[in-house]
């Protein structure tokens, strides 16, 4: 069988077949055409137009990894790394997570956990973009250790009953569908946490206020308050106390998907400051010519392109159904450091340009920054690779 043909400036990869790479155009040429003229208009307003976002389910990318009866193409893993590089390579961090958090990291708890009524009500209209989704987890004093979750949900009749709230919630302003983490069991630090459907509107449930971020601008993130929020019973999504094995299993696959996002980032920001340095004069010659800088930029392609590989295996690993946990860490610690070296030394590079608005450099290394932070700081990350070494 040949080798699949990789579009232009990709290299042809073991891991990806003919289908990744038709993605991979895809998602390119989308980027090209609807995201990157009109993306500095979402940054100013903070949210990305619901058209562009029903125009990217219309092509099948909001449907990648779920089921052909609900819309979805049934792909794998590679095939969200696939997504994940390309929007990270956008240059807009925002557009990126905003789509990232529907595609996977808020709707695979309806694909993993719901029943065949929740996703047959929810699921088609997810996939094709004309609702949008978010995962909240997250609280003021409970990030990264969910057992200190404070959210409560306790059974009244045929409803459940939600009180807390949340915290830097991504596609929290706009979303439709939220898939919501609440205590259900004892009260304290524990890991007995139930998983519900909370739609838009529902009583008790608001969005308290937007949040100004450093970065990923164009993305909307709230705080979000349930005060006695009444959900019907049938919209726990799974078992009850089940919550958190169906946390920490997506948490697997965000984590590949930040890692990949990240290094899209870093290799386009690569090969942005190459092109800067190549034209750029200083001292009567480009800073091409100087040792230091090309040598610099190769160091940091080499460490990128290692990073990607490490993700592509453990891509593949995953859609074999092998254990990756350990991998997974190292890749979110791994990349969400790395950028953040990338875009300083590129921003370096660039000179007093690299710290002014018009600059895409400048805006890259704002939104970098929040990886060594969400969806699992680099310490925890770290601490979880360590307990398996």
């Amino acid at each position: 069988m040949n080798a699949p043909t990789a579009p232009a400036g990709i290299a042809a990869n073991p891991f990806f077949d003919h289908d990744h790479e038709l993605l991979r155009d895809t998602v390119r040429r989308f980027v090209s055409e609807r995201v990157i003229p009109h993306a500095d208009a979402w940054e100013a307003a903070g949210f990305v137009p619901r058209e562009v976002l029903r125009e990217m389910g219309a092509l099948g990318l909001f449907g990648i990894r779920f089921d052909p009866e609900h819309g979805g193409s049934g792909l794998d893993t590679l095939a969200t790394v696939v997504l994940a590089e390309e929007l990270g390579r956008s240059t807009y961090g925002g557009f990126a997570i905003t789509v990232l958090v529907h595609t996977d990291m808020a709707t695979p708890h309806l694909q993993h956990a719901g029943n065949a009524e929740q996703k047959a009500r929810l699921m088609p209209d997810l996939v094709a973009g004309r609702k949008i989704a978010a995962v909240a987890m997250t609280e003021p004093d409970a990030g990264s250790d969910l057992a200190s979750m404070r959210t409560t949900a306790r059974r009244d009749g045929d409803h459940w009953v939600l009180n807390g709230t949340k915290m830097f919630i991504t596609n929290g302003v706009y979303a439709d569908v939220y898939f919501v983490a609440a205590k259900t069991g004892e009260p304290g630090r524990n890991h007995q946490m139930s998983m519900f459907i909370v739609e838009k509107g529902a009583p008790g449930f608001r969005v308290a206020r937007p949040l100004d971020k450093q970065g990923w601008f164009s993305s909307d993130t709230a705080e979000l308050v349930f005060e006695d929020c009444r959900v019907p019973a049938e919209n726990l999504l799974g078992e009850e106390n089940g919550g958190f094995r169906s946390l920490v299993k997506n948490l697997q696959n965000e984590r590949i998907v930040l890692g990949a996002q990240a290094m899209g980032e870093a290799a386009k920001a690569i090969e942005i400051t190459i092109d800067w340095v190549k034209q750029r004069k200083a001292f009567g010659a480009a800073l091409w010519d100087k040792q230091v800088i090309r040598q610099r930029l190769a160091q940091r392609l080499s460490q990128v392109e290692a990073a990607r590989a490490l993700i592509h295996q453990t891509a593949w690993r995953d859609a074999q159904g092998q254990q990756v946990v350990k991998e997974v860490s190292m890749i979110k610690a791994l990349a969400g450091t790395l950028v953040n070296e990338v875009m300083y030394d590129c921003v370096q590079f660039h000179g007093g340009m690299g710290y002014m608005r018009e600059s895409a450099i400048e805006r890259m290394s704002r939104d970098a920054r929040v990886q060594a932070i969400g969806g699992g700081a680099t310490e925890v990350l770290l601490e979880e690779v360590a307990k398996r070494m």
